[in-house]
């Protein structure tokens, strides 16, 4: 049971911070501002959810056939370019913006369907894939799942609320630098394995 709650417990942490000052973050905001927040978060879990599986299953069917000191090496590295991804930082395109500006009796389908898209081959997805090479399935499905719905949750409390933005610079400055840790951290790990 340990190892699953810490797969949750890192899973949850990496994905949350993966996902502040995403572009799907960016989207909740959007769509929180068109519609009531409780379709708009159904919407995310639903997506999140889907695509968060499809991600544990390829990370872990890989993880089971390759050698761990390896994987390790290889999701630091990952890791370090999500950082550097980070710092980069999203912006919607004007497709994106469409998409949020749908009608509001499909606010769930609109919200989930545009989610799944924007997630697709995101850092978050690479993320989990990354973080299912090495832990559990269940714990890093469950955290992933959870650790994105808790950013997209905080960008609609914002949007919807509050009114007003985080600081842009703090948030990409502090996620780079969390998965720059991340990523030295797997590499001294991987380092330690193969030597």
């Amino acid at each position: 049971m340990d190892g699953i709650l810490a797969a949750t417990a890192l899973s949850f942490g990496v994905i949350f911070v993966a996902e502040l000052g995403d572009k799907s973050q960016l989207m909740a905001l959007t769509f929180a501002t068109r519609f009531k927040p409780l379709p708009v978060l159904i919407g995310i879990t639903v997506a999140t959810a889907v695509v968060h599986a499809v991600s544990v299953g390829i990370g872990y069917g890989l993880g089971a056939s390759l050698p761990t000191g390896w994987i390790a090496l290889v999701a630091g590295v990952a890791f370090l370019g999500f950082g550097a991804w980070t710092l980069r930082g999203d912006t919607l395109t004007e497709e994106e913006k469409s998409k949020a500006e749908l009608t509001k009796r499909s606010a769930i389908v609109a919200v989930s369907v545009a989610f799944f898209l924007a997630e697709l081959g995101d850092k978050t997805m690479l993320a989990t894939i990354t973080l299912a090479t090495q832990h559990g399935w269940f714990g890093t499905w469950l955290g992933s799942t959870l650790g994105m719905v808790a950013a997209d949750a905080l960008a609609i409390l914002i949007g919807r609320f509050l009114g007003r933005r985080l600081p842009e610079k703090a948030i990409k400055y502090g996620a780079a630098a969390l998965f720059a840790v991340f990523g030295v951290w797997l590499v001294v790990e991987a380092i330690g394995q193969l030597v």
